[in-house]
């Protein structure tokens, strides 16, 4: 069996741009981390309005999405509270949550924990892990960004999804990889999906 490079969370809600997960996850794979995911209902919905799945059977669409690479992706019912990451006594590496809906981001600022997503945020916060926060919503009330501000205050990264342009993006692709690139310098991960600023092009 494939030794792991290191063992992440990732969390996908129903913010739209669903993609940068999928594209985050598959990246993940293919460089042999373990992951562990957790995808809202919402989350879901965005699956099959912006990709255009049939989500009818999820467990074939974990398998058809992410079954390439040499990783592992265990896929977690949201409300599935036995999952080891809900526990601070299971070791990994860190969490990521993207897209992030302000609804998710709410309730992990508050220490909700009203489902797994928001229990294992919680837990990473306390065991003083890496959390990262790719929040996609526009524009920002007061809310969103006292929400914002007490996570960073409690170490997390907030890491809005913008796309830069200086690497002169040809396709959807280019932007979506630019994304997922920088929430991988976040979580300290090598890649090569954009050119960075002095590169050679």
């Amino acid at each position: 069996m494939t030794n792991h490079k290191g063992i992440l969370t990732v969390g996908i809600t129903g913010a739209s741009g669903g993609l940068y997960g999928v594209r985050l996850v598959q990246e993940l794979v293919r460089q042999q981390y373990k992951v562990h995911l957790v995808i809202t209902e919402a989350g879901w919905q965005v699956f099959r309005e912006e990709l255009l799945l049939d989500t009818t059977d999820r467990g074939k669409v974990i398998v058809d999405l992410f079954s390439e690479g040499d990783g592992g992706v265990f896929f977690h019912p949201l409300h599935d509270y036995t999952a080891p990451i809900a526990s601070g006594s299971y070791r990994q590496d860190g969490m990521i949550i993207i897209p992030c809906s302000m609804g998710t981001l709410s309730g992990i600022a508050h220490g909700a924990s009203g489902n797994l997503l928001e229990r294992t945020a919680d837990v990473v916060l306390k065991e003083g892990r890496r959390l990262v926060i790719v929040p996609r919503e526009t524009p920002l009330n007061q809310i969103h960004l006292e929400n914002m501000l007490k996570l960073s205050k409690m170490g997390a990264t907030i890491m809005p999804a913008m796309p830069g342009f200086y690497q002169l993006p040809k396709t959807l692709d280019d932007l979506v990889s630019f994304v997922v690139g920088k929430a991988l310098d976040q979580l300290g991960i090598e890649h090569h999906l954009f050119t960075r600023w002095g590169e050679e092009r």
